[in-house]
């Protein structure tokens, strides 16, 4: 008689085990965990160790190619979509599906099929649910983690709806519509938009405060980032950088606000309280996205034309060490331990 943990074995090869919705996030204040980042180079997920500062594993995924990745709050799964082999709004391939991995075997163990509509960000939401953008659908899609099924959609009444940002209670979500230069505000709860918010001609990225209150996108067109009020959602003022921004990201506490600026080599600080830059800090080449470890006491930069995870001590602002990950790093999550 086959015992359970070679049934699990057997599930998994054939892509039949199904990831479990977990009950609550960790809490903020763990450190421990793993650094995932997507190599769109090389069209693999990259399981980093953050102490040793080295990767563990890579995992080449079903399609080309993953740009953005989720983990669910256990740690247990990630989430990738295929986006296609396109930038935004060019010409190129469709994406149509998201591969799931397990992250204890290392491997993709199943593959949720979509419409040929370039899926790109996900984010797991404190409901439980998946939610990713659809661009080519103008709308983020809503995935139970349990079935692997879409269960809603939500339009953004925009183009190129790239990236996706949720408040922390979960009752908003917000995306960057690139192309449109719009953001686009979203009931979660009643699954609708509640607005459109024009900012530029051309937007890139999005992150929101851990109260819910400030979201921040970067144009693209000059060297700022909108600042937009959720109260009334509308662009409430600018912050100014030494460069044109790219990503986005708060810390866990609401105090700092961290921008990639890809052709200076740099990442913008900013106090929020005053929404004032304070400092740069050199990194290697093409900053793309920044995550905060939980509790804040680190920051991740990905630099995709380096093949190098920058490692920002937020304690000085320095870069500890740099780890050696794949062709084109790109998204970045945190999965628990």
């Amino acid at each position: 008689m086959m015992s359970l943990a070679s049934w699990l074995i057997l599930f998994a090869g054939a892509g039949l085990l199904l990831p479990l919705r977990s009950a609550a996030p960790p809490s903020v204040g763990s450190g421990r965990g793993l650094l995932l980042v997507e190599n769109k180079g090389e069209h693999t997920l990259g399981i980093v160790d953050p102490q040793a500062g080295r990767m563990l594993a890579k995992i080449t995924l079903s399609g080309v190619t993953g740009h953005e990745v989720a983990a669910s709050p256990d740690g247990r799964f990630a989430y990738a979509p295929i986006y296609g082999n396109s930038g935004v709004g060019a010409p190129g391939s469709n994406g149509k599906s998201i591969d799931v991995i397990d992250l204890r075997s290392r491997r993709v163990v199943h593959r949720i099929d979509l419409r040929p509509v370039r899926p790109h960000c996900a984010v797991y939401g404190p409901d439980g649910m998946l939610y990713v953008t659809a661009e080519l659908d103008h709308a983020v899609y809503v995935i139970n983690p349990r079935t692997l099924k879409v269960v809603g959609s939500i339009s953004t009444e925009q183009p190129e709806s790239h990236m996706l940002t949720i408040t922390r209670d979960g009752k908003r979500g917000y995306t960057a519509n690139v192309g449109a230069g719009t953001v686009t505000a979203l009931d979660l709860e009643n699954r609708k938009p509640i607005a459109v918010i024009h900012v530029s001609r051309i937007v890139q990225r999005i992150s929101v405060t851990p109260d819910g209150r400030w979201v921040f996108t970067a144009d693209q067109t000059e060297p700022r980032l909108a600042v937009i009020d959720t109260s009334t959602n509308q662009v409430k003022s600018w912050i100014h950088l030494p460069g044109v921004a790219f990503g986005t990201t708060v810390s866990p506490d609401g105090h700092w606000l961290l921008a990639t600026l890809p052709k200076l080599n740099q990442v913008a600080v900013i106090e929020l309280p005053s929404m004032q830059v304070t400092r740069t800090i050199d990194v290697p080449k093409a900053p793309q996205e920044i995550l905060f470890r939980p509790g804040g006491q680190v920051a991740y930069v990905s630099c995709d034309s380096s093949a190098k995870i920058a490692v920002v001590t937020v304690d000085n602002w320095q870069v500890e060490k740099l780890i050696a990950v794949g062709r084109g790093d790109d998204g970045l999550a945190w999965a628990a331990m």
